[in-house]
């Protein structure tokens, strides 16, 4: 069998690894840390969570939900990691970034069928191989992909939220509460009056920003990630209706719903770091503390990591990349993660699966593997090779699926139909998926 080059060891990269291993295919492996990194990684491990530690939700309601539950099926890596790994949050899935990029690391390192090189790839290798470089992709090996595809490289900017350390949080202030009370109460809630929320409005908005890089001067900002202070922009109540969101809570002092609330999440299994939720940012470090310190709960909080942002390339791929994200030039060579145009971190772990099934297939003289659009798993192929004018970054959503036939009195189909079709669809194509 051939060995398969991929190309980055994120969470895509491990995940399409993976995959090839489990179907006996031979992999080389290739990451550029330690020998160099990325402005916004920090880690030597492999399958680094940059930005937020949530998977997000679970409910096979939700399209996220079942996109993780189709990869459970597929005995996902990521899947395992996250298992192994999860924090308390809610309707959530949130891990341990350490614990969840070290559980990776080592299965990957110890799988007979993987070798692993620590080093920069520079150039486009030959087929079969999969790229799965991430959104930082820079350097020698994003000027040759420019040449190659042109306009077909594009990017956004996305923020990264603070961290605070749990024992610096006033818990005489913060509550510990689920919205309406459903499920455990896995969140910190720094509620705010009006006055209050008015005060770090106008202390939010006038706040100094990092200028963008050169590199960095289209300042088109993604609407799934945007920074705080782009949002609170927008008007005065914006983030009250976004973010800080007090609806199905009650302040435990007064036994009344707060005019907003600040939420954070737990970031690491020993419960020592929370995540200020939805509070990614481009603020000066010293801003973020004044700023963010005006919030009820906060005054005294010390900061672990403050919010950063970066570029994030990907393809414009529609017309470049097939549904099993596989070049439509040059046949061998998949891309995936979301430099694909995929958003999140399960779609970017989905991609590498949907590409290394698909490649393995491919080997072995067997037609592509029907994924369909009756799974979210093909969906997003077919969302960034389909998509009708400009691609932008996407996460999992059901309008991607084939839409459901609405059974008779139904207003609008059952999400868990979605789910039924998707399993049943993997079932009668398992001799395509799995063997």
């Amino acid at each position: 069998m051939e060995t398969v080059k991929v190309i980055g060891a994120g969470l895509a990269g491990c995940e399409a690894a993976w995959q090839l291993a489990r179907r006996g295919v031979p992999v080389d492996l290739y990451e550029m840390k330690p020998v160099r990194r990325s402005p916004a990684h920090s880690s030597d491990l492999f399958a680094e969570l940059v930005c937020s530690n949530s998977l997000r939700a679970v409910r096979l309601e939700n399209a996220v939900g079942l996109l993780k539950a189709e990869l459970r099926l597929f005995n996902s890596l990521s899947m395992q990691a996250a298992d192994a790994s999860c924090v308390p949050a809610g309707g959530a899935l949130a891990v341990d970034r350490d614990i969840f990029s070290r559980y990776i690391t080592d299965r990957i390192e110890s799988e007979p069928l993987i070798r692993v090189f620590r080093e920069e790839v520079k150039t486009i290798p030959e087929a079969p191989c999969i790229i799965a470089t991430g959104p930082l992709t820079d350097g020698e090996l994003y000027d040759e992909l420019s040449r190659a595809f042109g306009e077909g490289i594009l990017h956004f900017h996305d923020a990264v939220a603070p961290l605070v350390e749990a024992d610096s949080i006033d818990m005489g202030i913060a509550f510990r509460a689920t919205r309406y009370g459903r499920g455990e109460a896995d969140y910190l809630n720094c509620p705010m009056t009006k006055e209050e929320y008015m005060a770090f409005y106008e202390a939010l908005v006038s706040a100094e920003t990092v200028p963008l890089h050169s590199f960095e001067e289209d300042p088109s900002v993604f609407e799934g990630c945007m920074p705080i202070e782009t949002m609170a922009q927008r008007g005065p109540m914006t983030i009250a209706y976004g973010p800080l969101r007090p609806v199905g809570l009650t302040d435990p002092r007064t036994g009344r719903r707060p005019f907003a609330v600040v939420q954070l999440r737990q970031d690491d299994r020993a419960g020592s770091l929370y995540n200020i939720v939805g509070f990614q940012t481009r603020l000066k470090f010293g801003e973020q503390k004044r700023v963010f310190s005006m919030i009820p709960g906060l005054e005294n909080a010390r900061f672990a990591r403050y919010g950063v942002m970066h570029r994030n390339t990907y393809l414009q791929s529609p017309g470049i990349l097939d549904d099993h994200f596989q070049w439509i030039d040059r046949p061998g060579i998949f891309f995936a993660g979301q430099m694909t145009g995929v958003e999140g971190y399960v779609e970017s772990i989905a991609s590498g699966l949907v590409a290394a099934v698909s490649l393995a297939a491919q080997l072995r003289g067997r037609p592509m593997p029907d994924f369909s659009q009756k799974t979210m798993l093909g969906s997003l192929g077919s969302h960034i090779a389909h998509a009708g004018g400009k691609l932008e970054p996407m996460h999992a959503n059901f309008a991607m699926m084939e839409p459901l036939e609405k059974k008779p009195k139904q207003r609008k189909p059952d999400k868990l139909g979605y789910s039924e079709r998707s399993f049943a669809h993997i079932e009668s194509h398992r001799s395509e998926f799995f063997e």
